[in-house]
């Protein structure tokens, strides 16, 4: 294991949350000398929510933590109960990494939140500064703290009067807005908060993506729900959950988790079986994929499983306040909850139309597009917000502004595009990466019956159809009635996984593989040109 590059910032977006030079400078106090860059960097991963084993694989590409912990141990976690004993008067001990951000919350280090408080006579907008006493401050400009800047949204007017019509007349208690990367949930979540906070006592806004301890999100909760009150028992967390629903109840509260898959997992993937061994064994009728090979399960990760407790308890237990959850993927306890008629709902975001994307577009610098032009790149990346904008950057640098030139070149699914579908391409078990490429030979939609009866190699009824559902909750397949479909630019992209699990393995199999391959690749290359030619400019 060799040792971090120091001059590297990792998790450098502790600074956007915490008073970090302030904490520099006192920890180094309590120390007697500045901190080392190693611990400013393990300092700023624990903020960000990092465990000792998460830092050492971001920062040691190693899954051992005992350097981490050595570190920790024999310095950072002296100073910070020294520092904070020295302020408060008393012993205060870290107990274990999650502590930690908590304990230095509540000393004041982490930077202001807003949230919105109404009284019977007016509307009052505080900052909560976390400190012990929590003192309220009025007249504050509106702050939404993580959430991010809708002053130019526009679009998607359907959806926003579903989901207020849920929450405000048929007083859902659980929103879960669905979606695969870059088609706009928090956007769309910020802009639906913006709309109807006028009907909530309390609103406030939360990401998860730096996965903070269940123990400390329900603490902040509860302090600026009750600020005068002390947190009952906060070291249990299930009094901690007993005591926020109860002020869910009292209280008519919008609450917001953004980010919600950043705390999920997969329970099991099949390491040693790939797509290749199965696609490449022979591509007969006679093939099959075995019965018993177990499929992920989309769980909590380690430390985590909390959160699905206060999940279910918020869907289940009545109360007069909403959460509204963003996430690529729907977590099982979710799909039990959810109904038309029930207080727990799913809203799954598609694309943009292409009016909505010309705006984009223009905004982008691309003003001499024509409305062809502008139609076959939205249909291309099905109006996925985030994928139009880093398109139209590469447009406007490398191909003079030129839309048909990008297009002409062949490649749609590359840099930060290709990352995000890496990221939840990689999560899949080998069957639901054969049922993917399966799909992407199909140009027709298909139904569960048909990938059934059709799909090399064979394959149980139940498996398909507990793969299917498992891809319909990880947002990677469009439905429409019941029948499925993927949109092209990932069809695009699994014709380059095709690509890469060849070179991969032609050396290590031979003949029925190779052959296999060859005969995919070349069936989804001529499905996206035929593709190119419908839509022709």
């Amino acid at each position: 294991m060799t040792g971090p590059d120091t001059n590297k910032e990792e998790f450098i977006e502790a600074r956007n949350h915490w008073e970090l030079e302030k904490l520099y400078v006192d920890l180094g106090l309590a120390k007697g000398k500045s901190l080392t860059p190693v611990e400013k960097k393990f300092l700023r991963g624990l903020l960000c929510g990092f465990s000792p084993a998460e830092i050492a694989i971001t920062v040691y590409q190693s899954r051992s933590s005992s350097t981490v912990r050595v570190y920790l141990s024999n310095g950072l976690y002296k100073y910070i109960e020294d520092m904070l004993s020295h302020q408060a008067g008393s012993s205060v001990k870290v107990k274990n990494w999650s502590r930690v951000t908590h304990l230095l919350e509540k000393a004041g280090y982490k930077k202001a939140r807003i949230y919105i408080e109404r009284t019977s006579n007016q509307k009052k907008i505080n900052t909560i500064k976390t400190t012990d006493d929590l003192n309220m401050q009025s007249a504050q400009p509106q702050d939404w703290g993580e959430a991010i800047d809708v002053s130019l949204f526009s679009g998607r007017e359907t959806e926003l009067t579903q989901i207020q019509e849920w929450i405000i007349k048929e007083n859902c208690r659980l929103i879960v807005l669905l979606g695969m990367g870059g088609i706009g949930k928090t956007t769309f979540s910020a802009k639906l908060v913006e709309q109807i906070k006028d009907k909530f006592e309390y609103v406030i806004w939360r990401s998860l993506r730096f996965a903070p301890p269940l123990e400390v999100f329900c603490n902040q909760l509860i302090q600026i729900l009750s600020p005068h009150e002390e947190t009952k028992n906060s070291e249990c967390l299930d009094s901690s959950i007993v005591q926020l629903m109860d002020y869910l109840r009292s209280s008519r509260c919008l609450i917001v988790l953004d980010n919600l898959d950043s705390i999920l997992y997969n329970e099991f993937i099949d390491a040693v079986d790939t797509p290749s061994t199965f696609l490449g064994s022979s591509y007969s009728k006679k093939t099959s994929y075995p019965s018993t090979y177990p499929l992920p399960q989309i769980c909590y990760r380690q430390g985590y499983e909390g959160y699905g407790e206060l999940i279910r308890r918020i869907g289940d237990s009545l109360h007069q306040s909403c959460f509204i959850l963003t996430s690529r993927e729907k977590p099982q306890e979710i799909a039990a909850l959810e109904g038309k008629s029930l207080p727990v709902r799913c809203l799954k975001l598609t694309g943009l139309t292409s009016t909505e994307i010309q705006k984009i577009i223009i905004s982008k610098g691309l003003v001499d597009s024509n409305d062809e032009e502008i139609k076959f790149l939205s249909e291309w990346y099905a109006g996925n917000p985030l994928f139009i904008k880093l398109a139209s950057t590469t447009i406007q640098e490398l191909f003079d502004g030129s839309i048909n030139a990008f297009l002409e070149q062949g490649i749609i699914a590359f840099g930060e595009i290709r990352s995000v579908l890496d990221q939840q391409f990689n999560r899949l078990s080998s069957l639901e990466k054969i049922i993917m490429y399966w799909l992407a030979l199909n140009s027709d939609l298909f139904s569960v019956r048909k990938l059934q009866k059709d799909m090399v190699p064979r394959v149980s009824q139940r498996l398909i159809l507990e793969a299917i559902e498992l891809l319909q909750r990880r947002s990677l397949i469009e439905r429409q009635g019941a029948k499925f479909s993927q949109i092209p630019v990932l069809i695009e992209y699994i014709a380059e996984q095709l690509v890469e699990e060849n070179f991969k393995f032609m050396g290590e199999k031979e003949g029925s593989l190779l052959t296999l391959h060859t005969i995919l690749e070349a069936k989804i290359k001529n499905h996206i040109r035929d593709m190119r030619l419908n839509a022709e400019i």
